[in-house]
């Protein structure tokens, strides 16, 4: 991945917006369905670049920058994803909108999830992209590096993307290294959102690659949670899940680059512009 994959795109309208406490930064373009895109860990809304041209064409993305990410400053609260999602919850509320469809990767997915399943009169379509709903979930050489993830690995991430996009938009260069203590500490943090899971019934995609951060199997997993994959579909798809859930593992694809990939917005758009069964 280079640095070009986190920036690249026609930037929209942004701006700040002022909710439950924190600043958060907005972005805006396109018309059409209103649809909340929420970025993955140490990123911001510019990751989505190269696949917000295709995804403005009929949809108004609304990119946030997530507490202490991107151009939204830090506040005085642990990275709690059910905070977060409060914040969206406000946002939402703010705005004006009656419904949204929410599409959240790795970090955002989890922010996306909670937010559906704490304010779910206010999303239309839920798109949760490789985030686990359990820590044990991933493979255990993933979780001991998440163990090794403070302050004190900043010097390390020099002239990564991550380091790099932090440094260009942050309100507070410097904090870098705070946003890596709490990141580091939200994910030593044991939890379980299965019944977060079951409670949605708002049609969900659960999404992820093959060779993500867990394996399918997880996802597969989640998906039973949402009466998937639990008997055949019927010829005209009248036993698909109730509710007008899915499933895409998508092939060729990692954790790491899914969120740019071209498959992930085909998936997505067909998901969301899927007409009610």
């Amino acid at each position: 991945m280079t640095t070009t994959d986190w920036t690249t795109g026609a930037k929209g309208t942004g701006r700040y917006v002022e909710v439950n406490g924190i600043n958060l930064y907005v972005e805006t373009q396109g018309t059409g369905q209103p649809l909340i895109l929420l970025h993955g860990g140490l990123g911001s809304g510019e990751m989505f670049g190269p696949i917000l041209p295709a995804l403005t064409e009929h949809h108004r993305v609304i990119a946030v920058d997530l507490q202490g990410h991107g151009r939204t400053a830090d506040i005085d609260r642990p990275l709690d994803i059910k905070l977060m999602a409060d914040d969206i919850g406000a946002l939402i509320d703010h705005l004006e909108l009656d419904e949204v469809d929410l599409v959240g990767y790795s970090l955002g997915g989890g922010v996306a999830l909670q937010t559906a399943a704490r304010h779910p009169a206010h999303v239309r379509r839920l798109v949760v992209c490789s985030a686990n709903i359990r820590p044990d979930a991933i493979y255990p050489e993933m979780r001991a590096q998440q163990g090794q993830v403070n302050a004190a690995a900043a010097e390390f991430m020099k002239g990564t993307p991550m380091y790099e996009l932090y440094q260009r938009v942050a309100p507070h260069p410097e904090d870098f290294p705070r946003l890596l203590d709490k990141i580091g500490a939200a994910m030593a943090q044991d939890f379980d959102f299965t019944e977060e899971v079951r409670s949605l019934r708002m049609p969900t995609l659960m999404i992820a690659a093959d060779a993500d951060m867990a394996p399918p199997s997880h996802y597969v997993e989640v998906f039973e949670l949402l009466d998937g994959g639990l008997r055949d579909g019927g010829w005209v798809g009248e036993n698909r899940p109730r509710g007008g859930h899915a499933l895409a593992i998508l092939p060729g694809l990692t954790h790491y680059n899914i969120f740019s990939s071209p498959l992930f917005v085909a998936t997505v758009l067909a998901f969301l512009d899927a007409q009610p069964s």
